[in-house]
């Protein structure tokens, strides 16, 4: 294969764009789209501080890189989910990386700033880790970007993360979820920040190909909890209907967003009050951090740093 661009031999082959680029003509088209993403969607400008949530895989590395090269500087966001070895490897990624571009980086242990890690936290539960993981982060990264003064928080979500979860929400009609799923959710509240995904329409294998091609050192292995997650079985069926129908993962989730998710946002942002015990929006008395880490550790006792 040749690169449309220049001829010259191509690295990178988009059948849903029906074309083929070499390393910089592929580098700076992923730049663009991305950057294109950023405006059309209005996510977030120059004046605005980013907090960009990073685990040490390839989507968060590579946004928090695109980000630097289109003239930004975001802080990052990495928190130490107590998962053994994979923790620490994904720690030992992210902090690399932020030290070879002097980058600013957070880092928050959940073992010991609340004090229990993921499997412990599961444990204790009697839930999948994944439930208490989800739940963890989201609050943990809009808490940090709060009291640090960040006005916009990105995340690392792509294309066929995206297409996967609509997938799942659409077979199973979970109209709330529906209605929050987009690019772009406002803050809604004093307390809340604004979360934005600019690799949303950037494929897995788009990202993974800009990552190496940039070399990017990023940890290349799943959670060990992923295995088994219904997520993954929504990405392999589309992965099947993407090699038959190029550009399919696109069309599901851009159609959404055109066609149905303003029907279903209308009057969809729920009436927030603050919660009782930490002060963040929640829309009962006790927002549902709060009440899945007291009941975990009511169960296994321990002191944490912080609450």
């Amino acid at each position: 294969m040749k690169c449309k661009q220049c001829g010259q031999k191509a690295a990178v082959e988009l059948r849903r764009h029906n074309t083929a680029l070499c390393a910089p003509h592929y580098l700076a088209f992923f730049e663009r789209q991305v950057e294109r993403a950023i405006a059309r969607w209005r996510m977030f400008s120059p004046t605005d501080r980013i907090l960009v949530a990073v685990s040490g895989g390839k989507d968060s590395l590579t946004l928090w890189e695109v980000l630097l090269r289109l003239g930004y500087r975001p802080t990052g966001l990495h928190i130490h989910l107590g998962i053994g070895p994979y923790s620490d490897l994904s720690l030992a990624k992210t902090e690399a990386f932020a030290r070879e571009r002097d980058l600013p980086l957070l880092v928050v242990r959940l073992e010991e700033t609340y004090g229990l890690g993921v499997p412990q936290l599961a444990q204790a539960l009697r839930r999948v880790p994944c439930s208490g993981c989800g739940l963890s982060k989201r609050y943990i990264i809009n808490r940090v970007a709060v009291e640090q003064g960040f006005t916009v928080v990105a995340t690392g979500h792509n294309l066929d993360d995206e297409a996967a979860t609509l997938l799942g929400n659409l077979l199973h009609w979970q109209m709330d979820a529906l209605a929050r799923q987009n690019p772009v959710l406002e803050a809604t509240h004093p307390r809340l920040v604004k979360r934005v995904k600019p690799l949303f329409l950037m494929t897995e294998k788009e990202t993974v190909s800009y990552a190496l091609l940039r070399r990017i050192d990023y940890i290349p292995d799943e959670c060990p909890y992923a295995e088994g997650a219904r997520s993954l079985l929504y990405k392999d069926a589309l992965n099947t209907i993407e090699a038959e129908s190029p550009g399919a993962k696109h069309h599901l989730v851009a159609g959404f967003l055109e066609r149905l998710h303003p029907l279903l946002s209308e009057g969809a942002s729920p009436a927030l009050q603050e919660c009782e015990r930490c002060g963040y929006p929640t829309t009962s008395a006790v927002c549902a951090f709060c009440r899945m880490w007291d009941q975990a550790l009511q169960r296994i006792p321990v002191t944490p740093a912080h609450r």
